[in-house]
């Protein structure tokens, strides 16, 4: 009889003890069906677009998106090594943060209304301009020099298609899956411009085989605010990440960031913008 007691209070306590750690947990970190398992976060990047998000040679990944990641899964409870980045093309973003593929998605996300039917953003952390990228000895200097003229531009995008409908309806749209493409479609002479975010193309023309080759047009044919990306109806994950964005440019850390990755391309940037507030 004696024995079965303690044996009941043992077992009582072992119960116990699993309720705490099943209920308990991490409170520092969030969770979700975005965790790759124990302790590990699911980041949506882009991994061929040099200065914002490249997957390099051994296996890192650099640039300015992937630091505005880093320092907000910090802010989330995880370390670097606990990131685990998953490319995310510009056709995808949405279905990737639908499926739970990722947690939040840093990928040169710009911000609209159409957008925001599907997913949740925070931010903006970024500011960009729509530009042009051309032939050092090119002869286009504005929209409506791109009428007969192929451009180039990434499937999922709305830049192509912006220039196409309201400054030069003759240009001939050419897509591919990611920018790499289409700047090597620039340099073989395939087409005759590629059109996406200043920031963007600022990075390819800043390459090594690149260098020298290529040049910015210099127009702003758009305010492109670039969001965090989180999962429709996640509002707890977009103030959380909100509140780290603030907080990387008001330590430092945003400009460091944009220094380090703009400044070899000689970008010119503006201020951080200011979070909840979109430029139109």
């Amino acid at each position: 009889m004696k024995l079965r007691k303690v044996t009941a209070a043992s077992a009582a306590v072992l119960a116990l003890a699993l309720t705490a750690t099943a209920c308990g947990g991490d409170d520092s970190k969030d969770s979700g069906s975005s965790s790759s398992g124990s302790g590990k976060i699911k980041v949506g990047i882009k991994f061929d677009q040099p200065g914002l998000g490249l997957k390099q040679p051994d296996g890192s990944y650099a640039g300015f998106d992937v630091d505005v990641a880093t320092y907000v899964a910090k802010q989330l409870g995880y370390k670097p090594d606990q990131i685990e980045w998953v490319e995310t093309k510009s056709a995808d973003r949405e279905n990737a943060l639908a499926r739970g593929d990722v947690k939040f998605i840093a990928a040169t996300y710009s911000i609209t209304d159409e957008r925001k039917q599907k997913v949740d953003f925070a931010g903006p952390y970024l500011l960009a301009h729509q530009d042009l990228l051309v032939k050092k000895d090119s002869d286009i200097s504005k929209g409506t020099d791109l009428n007969g003229k192929k451009l180039c531009s990434v499937t999922g995008s709305t830049s192509a298609q912006n220039v196409h409908d309201t400054i030069a309806p003759k240009a001939q749209l050419k897509e591919y899956s990611g920018y790499s493409e289409c700047i090597a479609a620039l340099q073989s002479g395939v087409v005759d411009a590629v059109t996406t975010d200043d920031s963007i193309l600022a990075g390819f023309a800043a390459q090594d085989k690149y260098k020298g080759q290529f040049k910015l047009a210099g127009l702003k044919l758009s305010n492109e605010n670039y969001g965090v990306g989180v999962k429709k109806g996640d509002t707890a994950t977009v103030t959380k990440i909100n509140t780290a964005l603030e907080k990387m440019v008001s330590d430092g850390s945003w400009k460091k960031a944009v220094d380090a990755n703009f400044g070899p391309a000689n970008y010119k940037n503006e201020q951080a913008p200011k979070i909840g507030v979109i430029v139109k």
